[in-house]
């Protein structure tokens, strides 16, 4: 259905993409999703202004890919809300992510009281469950995504892209079966932290059999807060592209999910995409200390790896310029004021989201026409 949705809305592609790569296989890529023509705009005398009025403008042709958001955990506390009217509770209502020119974001499953085992299985389920009834309940405005093609679908019916992840790899239960169960039931990225089998020392044999499982059925790794050996590992073993969904620059702020030069550029090397988070703790307090570490992991990795991770919802202080979700323009006029230009800023904010998913969803196919569903279990292979 994916397929007869990216033929349904063609368009040419954002920016340079490297279409050799995909996957790392010979399979040609298919278009980028539907492009909304931008709004016009006229220059006005203020200075400041113009770049505001500029970066609405390419949000309207390029809207943000938010890379985390934890709005289904922020909403489990509320008795009532209306995601729609819009809610003073959250930071992310349907009203704020279109002001700020959201068109797809990633809801986070992760839960500090999950636990391990089983508890952290059941837990993730129910949080998917949850999730899943929100964007029912808000259908005029949300819609479930799940590849590329249903991402640019959402988009072209006006509607917000919800994908579903990441998750912590606990919520495996040490199973690759849950993992494709998972998968089956809407999960599309995975954090590889938390268990045994992808720790300080890096991948075990069972957590290279996991990635091999997760590049076959189309499951996006997420390397955030991973250990260096574990990240060097992945990207070594992985044949599809990887996301760090809230990792900015250890040179310019000190975090242990930040990622030092040398990793920056190994990621940049594997098509990675890092996606710096609007945080004060790892970006820094102002709308100019963000627009630094992306300008940094741009120059380290290249334009082609560097996205945005709002991190709304989880409990994180944020810029006072980057409040909530309708402030993206305000980082977009930033970043305009500093020359990036906008093919550089749709990259940025909706073409190398698009190409992960696509590379991921083509790795997928290449894979299942060649291996079987994997039967390893982590006493086989580390036990």
């Amino acid at each position: 259905m994916a397929d007869l949705q990216d033929d349904l809305y063609p368009t040419a592609e954002v920016g340079r993409i490297d279409t050799a790569e995909v996957g790392r296989i010979d399979e040609p890529c298919p278009q980028e999703a539907a492009v909304v023509e931008p709004e016009t705009y006229e220059p006005v005398s203020d200075p400041d202004a113009e770049p505001l009025i500029r970066a609405r403008a390419v949000l309207a042709a390029h809207p943000v890919a938010d890379g985390y958001s934890g709005l289904p955990w922020a909403l489990r506390r509320l008795p009532w809300y209306d995601l729609d009217l819009g809610e003073s509770a959250v930071d992310a209502d349907v009203p704020r992510l279109r002001k700020g020119r959201v068109g797809a974001v990633f809801w986070s499953l992760d839960l500090p009281e999950a636990g391990d085992g089983d508890r952290a299985v059941g837990a993730t389920l129910e949080q998917l469950d949850l999730a899943k009834a929100v964007v029912a309940a808000h259908d005029e405005g949300l819609c479930p995504a799940h590849t590329a093609g249903e991402v640019a679908d959402a988009r072209s019916r006006g509607r917000v892209a919800v994908l579903f992840g990441p998750a912590g790899a606990a919520a495996l239960g040490d199973s690759l079966g849950v993992l494709r169960s998972l998968h089956t039931l809407g999960l599309r990225v995975l954090t590889l932290t938390g268990v045994s089998w992808a720790g300080a020392e890096g991948l075990t044999r069972f957590g290279e059999e996991a990635v091999r499982e997760m590049n076959r059925i189309g499951m996006i790794v997420d390397l955030s807060y991973a250990s260096a050996p574990t990240i060097r590992r992945v990207l070594t073993v992985s044949r599809a592209p990887v996301l760090f969904s809230r990792s900015a620059a250890r040179a310019l702020r000190s975090h242990p999910a930040n990622l030092p030069d040398e990793l920056l550029a190994e990621a940049g090397r594997a098509k990675g995409l890092c996606m710096v988070p609007l945080t004060a703790e790892q970006s820094g307090p102002t709308v100019r200390d963000v627009a630094d570490h992306l300008d940094h992991v741009r120059t380290v990795a290249g334009p082609e790896c560097v996205g945005l991770s709002g991190t709304y919802d989880t409990g994180s202080a944020h810029p006072q310029e980057l409040a909530d979700t309708s402030c993206y323009p305000r980082l977009i006029a930033e970043l305009l004021r500093r020359g990036w230009d906008e093919s550089e800023v749709a990259l940025l904010t909706w073409g190398n989201v698009q190409r992960v998913l696509r590379e991921a969803h083509f790795t997928a196919h290449v894979a299942q026409q060649r291996r079987p569903p994997s039967t390893a279990t982590i006493a086989d292979l580390d036990g």
